[in-house]
């Protein structure tokens, strides 16, 4: 299964594209060989932050005036390609992007990343798998960022620049919204549905003092694995594919449900839906936005 949205990775110079190892734990890899979602975004840490960004004068300029990337979307995808517990290779990339308003000038300045993944065909602790040894792509992520000074007054919080400086490639966001959007050629397994609330608890968060953005992810999953068995469909499904619209943060203590539509799509199962607050469930203004594919 492939995400229905995944920009390609654009030509950069080779001052923004790094390559690093990451190593995979046991709970990364399902039991049948493949590689689970979460563990793949961790690889965008490995390169772009820490091979790119650290290196980067104008990043620690940017950080000491408060002006932060902050992350948009999310989109993974994985192969079904087995692997053993190991090191992914990854390789990232950056690139610094403006988007235009109605009029031409600059509305926002963005922060893009792409890694692609890849590892040897292999088990753990099982007889190896047809063509074991032979290099693979394990999965690909791109990371959206939006430039802001969250810190800042509400009038000064948007940013049209950096240090006075514009990056000079064209960037046109699709909307967030999109994520949840049923593709062409998906068919609605009934109506949407509504889970039951979901309380965040401090072991949700991150060191950026707000749920992390991973957990969205496994915790749509579980929602959605949940559902299919209670309509008759199989559990033994695993996501292959996930898009994320961000548009507000939970915090610990926060009560959300998942409203969501299951559908067939591309050979497998989606799922579309948001996060929302749970005393508004039918709100227009979710959390998030998410959008994912099991096979």
């Amino acid at each position: 299964m492939h995400a229905p949205w995944f920009p390609p990775p654009p030509e950069v110079v080779p001052e923004d594209r790094a390559k690093a190892p990451l190593l995979l734990r046991y709970e990364d890899v399902a039991q049948d060989g493949r590689v689970r979602l979460e563990a793949l975004p961790p690889g965008l840490g490995e390169t772009v932050w820490r091979g790119i960004v650290e290196h980067r004068a104008d990043a620690t300029a940017m950080l000491r005036t408060g002006t932060i990337p902050i992350l948009t979307r999310l989109v993974v995808e994985s192969t079904d390609d087995p692997i053993a517990i190991g090191n992914l290779a990854c390789d990232g990339r950056l690139q610094l992007a403006h988007s235009v308003d109605a009029a031409g000038g600059v509305d926002r300045v963005f922060f893009n990343a792409w890694v692609d993944l890849a590892a040897p065909r292999g088990r753990t602790n099982l007889p190896p798998p047809e063509r074991a040894g032979e290099v693979v792509p394990v999965g690909r992520v791109f990371a959206e960022h939006v430039f802001t000074r969250p810190f800042a007054p509400p009038e000064s919080r948007k940013v049209r620049d950096l240090e006075g400086s514009v990056p000079p490639h064209r960037w046109t966001s699709r909307p967030l919204s999109a994520a949840a959007v049923l593709p062409a050629g998906a068919r609605a397994l009934g109506e949407p549905w509504i889970s039951d609330p979901f309380v965040f608890g401090l072991a949700h968060t991150d060191s950026n003092q707000h749920v992390n953005s991973l957990v969205y992810l496994s915790l749509f999953e579980e929602a959605v694995v949940c559902r299919l068995a209670e309509v008759g469909r199989s559990p033994v499904v695993l996501a292959r594919w996930i898009e994320i619209g961000y548009r507000k943060p939970c915090f610990a203590g926060d009560r959300v449900s998942m409203r969501f539509t299951l559908a067939e799509v591309d050979g497998g199962i989606g799922a579309f839906g948001v996060f929302v607050p749970t005393n508004d469930p039918l709100t227009d203004k979710p959390h998030a936005w998410i959008g994912m594919g099991l096979s």
